[in-house]
C-alpha cells in the first residue's frame, strides 16, 4: 500500500509543466487577471463572430451588394462592441499593468522575491514580459477579428474609417494602445507604489491619452487637396475619402472660406462671387489608401512611447529601493 501511494506522490510531482521557475510564479500569482483578460477577450471575439454573422444574413436578405443596404442594419449592438474594443486598452492598462508592480511593492512581496535566487531586474523583467505578452496578444486577436468583419462591408458602417471606432479597433493601432497605456499603467505603479492610486491615476492619463491620440489622428499622413468645378458634384472615387476642410477658389487659385460668399440674398452671393472670380470647389481630404499608412505611424509612436516607459521602469526599481 504504501508502495503504491509513494508512486503516485512521484508521478504527480514528476509531471512536465509548461512554465517552470519565475514564468510559474508570475502565471500563478497572476492567474485571476490572466483569467479575466482571457474571459474578455473570448466574449469580444464570440460577440464579432455573431454580429458578422447576423449582418451578413440581414445584407443577403436586402439584396446586397446588387441593391441597397437597410439603414441601420447594425443597430445599437455594433456600438456596444466598439465600445468595449475601445475601453479594452484602459481596461488592461488599469486592472492589469497598473497593480502589476505597485501590488507587489505595497504588499511587501518585492522584497521577499528578490531576496532569493533571483536579481530584481530579472524578477521585474519576467513580469512585464508577461504582462505586455498577454496585453498585445489580446489586442492583436481582436484587432484581427474586427479587421475580417469590418473590411468587406465597410461601405455599410456608418463610422468613416478615420473614426476611433474603426481606426483604433483595426489594424496594429489596437494592440499598439495595449501594449502604451499597459506600459504606462506599469511606470504609474512603479512610481507611485501603491495599487489604488495607481489605477486611479493611470485611469485619468489613460482617459487623456485618448483624448489627444483622437487629435494626433487626422495628422498622422499629409492631407492632399482636389479642385473641380463650382456647382458640380465630387467624384465618386472620393466616396471613402475622409473630407478635412473645404473652401472655394478663383480661377488663379486663391482660396477663400466656404462660407465667404454666404450672403442674404441669392443675388448678392452671385455678385461677391463674380467680384472674387470664384470658379472653383476645393476640398481637403485624406484618403482611404493611407489609413494603413496612418495606422502603422501611429503604431510606431505608441511602440517607441512604450519601449521608453519600460526602460524607465526597468531603471527605477533597479536604481531605488523596493
Amino acid at each position: 500500500m504504501s508502495a503504491t501511494l509513494t508512486d503516485s506522490r512521484t508521478q504527480r510531482t514528476d509531471r512536465p509543466r509548461i512554465l517552470r521557475g519565475l514564468s510559474w510564479l508570475v502565471v500563478r500569482q497572476h492567474r485571476a487577471a490572466l483569467a479575466s483578460v482571457l474571459a474578455l477577450v473570448l466574449l469580444c471575439s464570440a460577440l464579432i463572430v455573431y454580429q458578422r454573422a447576423e449582418l451578413i444574413q440581414l445584407l443577403d436578405d436586402a439584396g446586397w451588394p446588387g441593391k441597397p443596404a437597410p439603414d441601420q442594419p447594425l443597430g445599437d449592438q455594433y456600438n456596444y462592441l466598439s465600445t468595449l474594443l475601445g475601453a479594452l486598452p484602459v481596461i488592461l492598462a488599469v486592472f492589469f499593468g497598473a497593480p502589476l508592480i505597485a501590488a507587489d511593492q505595497e504588499q511587501g512581496t518585492a522584497q521577499l522575491a528578490t531576496t532569493q535566487s533571483v536579481t530584481r531586474l530579472r524578477w521585474l523583467t519576467v513580469k512585464i514580459v508577461w504582462c505586455l505578452a498577454v496585453a498585445v496578444v489580446a489586442g492583436a486577436v481582436l484587432s484581427a477579428l474586427f479587421t475580417w468583419w469590418w473590411e468587406p462591408y465597410r461601405s455599410v458602417f456608418s463610422s468613416t474609417w478615420v473614426e476611433g471606432s474603426i481606426f483604433d479597433n483595426t489594424g496594429p493601432v489596437l494592440p499598439a494602445l495595449c501594449l502604451f497605456l499597459t506600459a504606462a499603467g506599469i511606470t504609474i505603479g512603479v512610481l507611485l507604489r501603491r495599487v489604488l492610486a495607481s489605477m486611479v491615476v493611470t485611469f485619468v492619463f489613460s482617459a487623456a491619452v485618448q483624448i489627444l491620440w483622437g487629435e494626433l489622428r487626422l495628422h498622422l499622413a499629409p492631407t492632399h487637396l482636389f479642385t473641380y468645378p463650382l456647382d458640380s458634384e465630387l467624384p465618386a472615387r472620393f466616396a471613402e475619402s475622409y473630407e478635412v476642410d473645404r473652401w472655394v477658389a478663383s480661377a488663379d487659385g486663391t482660396l477663400y472660406g466656404w462660407g465667404s460668399c454666404a450672403e442674404a440674398t441669392e443675388k448678392a452671393t452671385d455678385a461677391c462671387i463674380k467680384e472674387k472670380g470664384i470658379v472653383n470647389s476645393v476640398i481637403e481630404y485624406l484618403d482611404y489608401d493611407q489609413m494603413a499608412a496612418m495606422q502603422w505611424t501611429g503604431a510606431g509612436i505608441l511602440l517607441t512611447g512604450t519601449a521608453l516607459m519600460m526602460a524607465f521602469a526597468l531603471w527605477r526599481v533597479s536604481r531605488r529601493p523596493l
